[in-house]
């Protein structure tokens, strides 16, 4: 008997310690939507908006507003939800003149006054909401023309009505098919420009143009002439529509804002609700004679109160990792980014006596917001690098930015190599490997040395 006891036990306390864990790497907007389903698998829960108090409300607004004046972008990235739905409908217009129409209305709005069987608007209609965010047509001819019972020589014909529609390159099936169409309507050909897209878009997406210029036995003036002109047209003719479906806001979890002299740290509970009892059970369970009764609320009390906990140890841990990591790297928030030190994640977990995946859970998926914009929680942890300066460290970011300005400085007809870079770097005092390079020079999204040659 006690040995089943004891095992239940552990049992029990296991189920609660994964639900802590979980809770902990929850960011606000998971926290959210947890929360709301806890509402609705427990009936005991009451659900109270955060900061109902206006006072607190007011100050967080206004602190809010002082940081979103700091930086122009903070107003597309940031804004939190205190504006009105139509202030978010306006920022949202900033990104696009065609935010507030979907691509596929707009197309078929453009087929109003066109004469159309029911087969071909049925057809073309499947067609244009189909449609990706760049605007192809992905759908294959022969199953459409099977989906409706025609041929496909028909869906073919609907198609090419559809590609002379705006924007120029629509319902393109392939990057090819799209620059294609758009070199099409211009009013004076460039056939060089088309035999490109043609037959050689592969070799131009590597910056081949030396060899692009000996396949077509043309002077490479002309060859940079005519990728140019490739290169104005639009390979997405769709992104600048259906904006509103696609774009992801980042919500912040953590606020930091400098005031005269110091760093407050706010953590942004506005972003999800409060859980409370209902009162009504705890008058129920006061009242209630039924045993079967009194045992149910009390479990979904207790179930509460433990979620209560959890959360609270949430944050609570949260905010001790944010202002870790505020005193640590001071100098990022004073002076930006390229200001960052060295910082393990077993650092802090010493500093806060916690265990080191207790820090990696509580900075999982969440946000910091502060003068400089936002940034994930993990970026500002990274692994030192061996370096020839007093400190001896140098962090993995301070490397790419010695990077990008060896390729800033570099001769364009003639882009270093990784190997050259490498050499670079170490001359510096970075000791890094040539591999590394490669690696850090594609997360920032830097083509290789062939890639980078400029022929002009």
């Amino acid at each position: 008997m006690d040995i089943r006891l004891s095992v239940t036990q552990n049992q029990i306390l296991s189920q609660k310690m994964i639900q802590s864990m979980e809770i902990l790497q929850m960011s606000s907007q998971e926290l959210n939507e947890y929360i709301k389903e806890v509402a609705l698998e427990n009936p005991v829960v009451d659900i109270e908006e955060a900061y109902e108090t206006p006072d607190k409300a007011a100050d967080l607004v206004k602190k809010l507003e002082w940081l979103d004046s700091i930086d122009e972008r903070n107003r597309i990235y940031y804004r939190q939800e205190y504006s009105s739905e139509d202030a978010n409908d306006k920022r949202l217009m900033d990104y696009s003149e065609n935010m507030g129409e979907e691509l596929s209305e707009y197309v078929m709005d453009q087929l109003l006054t066109v004469e159309l069987t029911d087969l071909q608007y049925d057809v073309i209609q499947f067609m244009v909401y189909s449609l990706d965010s760049k605007g192809y047509m992905e759908e294959n001819l022969e199953d459409i023309a099977a989906r409706f019972d025609t041929d496909v020589a028909f869906v073919e014909s609907q198609l090419k009505l559809l590609q002379e529609l705006d924007p120029a390159g629509v319902c393109a099936r392939n990057l090819r098919e799209c620059l294609l169409l758009q070199l099409d309507r211009e009013v004076e050909e460039d056939e060089v420009a088309r035999k490109i897209v043609s037959d050689y878009l592969e070799l131009l997406g590597k910056n081949q143009l030396h060899v692009i210029s000996k396949k077509m036995k043309l002077p490479m003036e002309r060859i940079i002439e005519a990728c140019n002109h490739i290169k104005e047209l639009n390979p997405k003719p769709g992104s600048g529509f259906d904006a509103r479906g696609h774009l992801k806001y980042i919500t912040p979890d953590v606020t930091v804002v400098k005031l005269a002299n110091y760093y407050e740290i706010l953590l942004n509970e506005y972003t999800y609700p409060k859980i409370g009892i209902n009162h009504f059970y705890k008058q129920i369970l006061e009242s209630e004679s039924s045993k079967e009764t009194q045992t149910y609320i009390i479990d979904k009390i207790r179930q509460a109160e433990w979620i209560q906990n959890c959360i609270g140890q949430r944050n609570s841990t949260l905010m001790r990792v944010a202002k870790c990591i505020v005193d640590y790297q001071a100098d990022f928030f004073k002076l930006g980014t390229g200001h960052l030190k060295p910082l393990r994640l077993q650092d802090v977990a010493e500093i806060l006596e916690v265990h080191e995946s207790t820090v990696s859970r509580a900075i999982r998926d969440k946000h910091l917001q502060c003068s400089w914009g936002i940034f994930p929680l993990n970026y500002f942890f990274s692994k030192s690098i061996a370096a020839g300066n007093s400190s001896g460290k140098i962090t993995t970011e301070q490397v790419k930015k010695l990077m990008a300005a060896i390729i800033e400085e570099e001769d364009k007809k003639k882009p270093l190599s990784d190997r050259v870079i490498t050499e670079r770097l170490v001359e510096r005092g970075v000791k890094i490997c040539r591999r590394t390079v490669a690696k850090y020079r594609e997360e920032m999204g830097v083509k290789d040395a062939s890639g980078r040659k400029s022929f002009q």
